[in-house]
């Protein structure tokens, strides 16, 4: 869902050069899933960039985003507009899940995702997880997945290169959904574009 409005965000960046506020992403621990509520988020960030709806679970979730690329902006890889979105997921009003995606040197989200398979439903803990990725780029909890209790570790990447005539646009997810006892459930890897 966020991944659709980053693209559109960043094709429109890319033809006017520049577009969006720039802001520093959101820390963890200032986002607590279950209490941080969507009033505390806008006051602390102003009005989002695009605000929608979206269906998960059989819920309807409120989503808020904040966009910011640069063409003159110093990317992570070269021929890529540098660009970062935040996005939140907000459940009867308090925050259900968050995401963070960086194309940016300093604060870039790519991934390996040749590891995945080092990731073992039933065995691989929040630990190991975070030994192969750091700490996650954002946490999903229920509804935006399926059952309460659960926490998901969400690692997100999405890039834009490319001509105003002939752009390409890139993304991956990485979903790993921990069961109360902190031990790996479902591991969800999707991906689309080309680099």
């Amino acid at each position: 869902m966020k991944i659709i409005a980053v693209i559109s965000f960043l094709a429109i960046s890319f033809l006017s050069g520049c577009a969006g506020t720039n802001f520093v992403r959101t820390s963890d621990d200032q986002l607590i899933i279950g209490k941080t509520t969507e009033a505390e988020l806008k006051a602390k960030l102003g009005a989002p960039y695009r605000e929608g709806t979206v269906t998960k679970n059989d819920q309807q979730i409120k989503t808020m985003s904040y966009a910011y690329a640069s063409t003159s902006g110093e990317a992570a890889a070269p021929g890529v507009t540098a660009a970062r979105s935040q996005g939140y997921y907000i459940f009867k009003d308090v925050l259900a899940g968050h995401e963070f995606t960086s194309s940016w040197k300093q604060d870039s989200t790519d991934f390996d995702e040749s590891k995945i398979s080092q990731i073992v439903k039933g065995k691989s803990t929040r630990k190991d997880v975070t030994a192969l990725y750091g700490l996650p780029n954002g946490k999903y909890a229920y509804p935006v997945i399926p059952a309460q209790g659960d926490e998901a570790y969400v690692y997100l990447y999405s890039q834009t290169s490319g001509s105003a005539f002939s752009l390409k646009f890139f993304n991956k997810l990485l979903v790993i959904t921990f069961g109360a006892d902190g031990i790996a459930k479902n591991v969800e890897f999707s991906s689309s574009g080309q680099k």
